[in-house]
């Protein structure tokens, strides 16, 4: 049985399965659902890349498939999914990316983009409806390379986004690992003014989840603002379009933080957001409606189509898409139908100024204490029979939630159980990775903490873990 299929993002499973003619009949199929639609644009079809190790041989057999359909492979190299997306788009064209994004190195993925965008679920349907068992012929390719110029395109993106030397006197530290927008995030931030030093940068590949901060990867990140002076750490995963922030306190800054930060920052009248996402970004009030959805970005992407006004979407992870009639400095900024790891770390350090730092952002606004950790191991047929269980068995629910009680359960995606203290916790498992994740909010870190570490021992005792199996309390 093959691990590869569609998540929340793109096309995942084990780099072994992915590697050859499986990654060439995926990008066939692509290429089949594009001309079905009428989508093929300008017959020329840009591939970018992760530093995985197994990146360059997939992305290869993608270009084997492309040139066998008679259609134009242009090489980016490695950088950030929406500096792909970007290119392609100016280009009138459709892309691919080969990405596991924050998944360990051994899993590899492709996220497929339309000349518009980033594919929804109705295509992904397609692609797989176009699926064929018959091998693509190994090829010869001769492949333009675009890579500077699809950065220099996305750098140029935020030029206005915040008011020049705005960061003047912020000394920020670059936590580098193997990220594909390492380079660019010191140069984006140096041309506002602020000093910058480039911290833990790999060689191979680091698989950095920016959801789950326990992450023995995140633990040198406190030592290096002591160390070097710095007011904030940056970074984002390893296809550059998840952020992460560290503010100079040495706390980290939730995704959803810094998403619902860049909506205001960007003067959203609509945003659209998972319910995942931290529920003070309706206490707010700062947004004439906000919408809720499943996790997973075709889902935030084919709400935002929907809703009115200026139009911001992000994800719980950070993640930011750019709607329609969102303007900056009087100036339109495009819309950018995928997520952006740069965007809300810039839009967040925007929202400061003299004596407002980025704590003193975060500590104005209405929002409940968030955590959120992982099962990992965790086989998607044993988290749907506990999670089904929770959902259909309302004697069981009531058992296991009998310190806390239960005054609500919202299904949209998952379980998320709002206690009768009015605190949450969610229970989903992940689309992307074997993965249980739980999510809690509390009125207080300390309740959010013991809430957490509450949920995570009851999921890990009724899904029958133990430690040898990728327990992380």
């Amino acid at each position: 049985m093959s691990s590869l299929k569609f998540g929340t993002s793109g096309l995942r499973g084990l780099a072994a399965e992915l590697e050859g003619q499986a990654a060439r009949r995926y990008m066939r199929a692509f290429i089949t659902h594009l001309c079905r639609q009428g989508m093929a644009g300008s017959g020329r079809i840009f591939i970018g890349r992760d530093f995985r190790p197994s990146s360059p041989a997939i992305a290869a057999d993608c270009a084997m498939a492309i040139a066998a359909a008679g259609l134009e492979p242009v090489d980016c190299g490695m950088l950030a999914v929406p500096a792909l997306a970007l290119h392609a788009m100016a280009a009138g064209s459709a892309a691919v990316m080969v990405t596991g994004s924050h998944v360990p190195a051994e899993r590899n993925g492709l996220k497929f983009y339309l000349p518009g965008g980033e594919v929804g679920k109705a295509d992904e349907a397609g692609i797989l409806a176009a699926l064929g068992p018959e091998p693509v012929p190994d090829l010869t390719v001769s492949m333009a390379q675009e890579g500077a110029l699809a950065q220099q395109r996305y750098i140029a993106r935020f030029a206005d986004l915040l008011p020049a030397r705005q960061l003047k006197g912020w000394r920020i530290g670059i936590f580098e690992h193997s990220s594909v927008v390492r380079d660019v995030l010191g140069q984006v931030l140096r041309q506002f003014g602020a000093e910058t030093i480039g911290l833990g940068r790999a060689d191979n590949f680091v698989a950095v989840d920016s959801e789950a901060l326990g992450d023995e990867v995140f633990a040198p990140l406190p030592g290096w603002l002591e160390q070097y002076g710095l007011d904030a750490i940056v970074s984002a995963d390893a296809d550059g379009d998840r952020p992460l922030l560290m503010d100079g306190r040495g706390q980290f800054v939730r995704g959803d933080v810094l998403g619902l930060v860049t909506a205001r920052y960007l003067g959203a009248e609509s945003v659209v957001t998972p319910v995942t996402a931290n529920s003070g970004i309706e206490r707010i009030g700062a947004f004439a409606r906000v919408v809720r959805t499943r996790v997973g970005s075709p889902y935030v992407m084919a709400a935002m189509a929907e809703a009115p006004g200026a139009v911001i979407g992000f994800e719980a992870n950070g993640g930011t898409f750019v709607g329609r009639h969102v303007s900056v400095a009087g100036r339109h900024l495009p819309e950018l139908a995928t997520r952006d790891a740069v965007l809300p770390i810039l839009c967040m350090l925007g929202a400061t100024g003299p004596g407002r730092r980025i704590e003193d952002v975060v500590a104005q606004l209405p929002l409940q204490a968030a955590l959120a950790d992982r099962l990992r191991n965790v086989p998607e047929a044993r988290s749907r029979r506990f999670l089904g269980r929770l959902a259909d068995d309302p004697d069981y629910a009531a058992a296991l939630f009998e310190p806390h009680g239960i005054a609500e359960l919202v299904q949209i995606d998952g379980l998320q159980f709002r206690t009768g203290a009015g605190d949450m916790v969610h229970f989903r498992a992940s689309g992307n990775a074997p993965e249980l994740r739980c999510y809690v909010e509390g009125s207080s870190m300390d309740i959010a903490r013991d809430l957490l570490r509450w949920g995570m021992n009851i999921a890990a005792r009724e899904l029958g873990l133990d430690d040898e199996e990728g327990r992380e309390l």
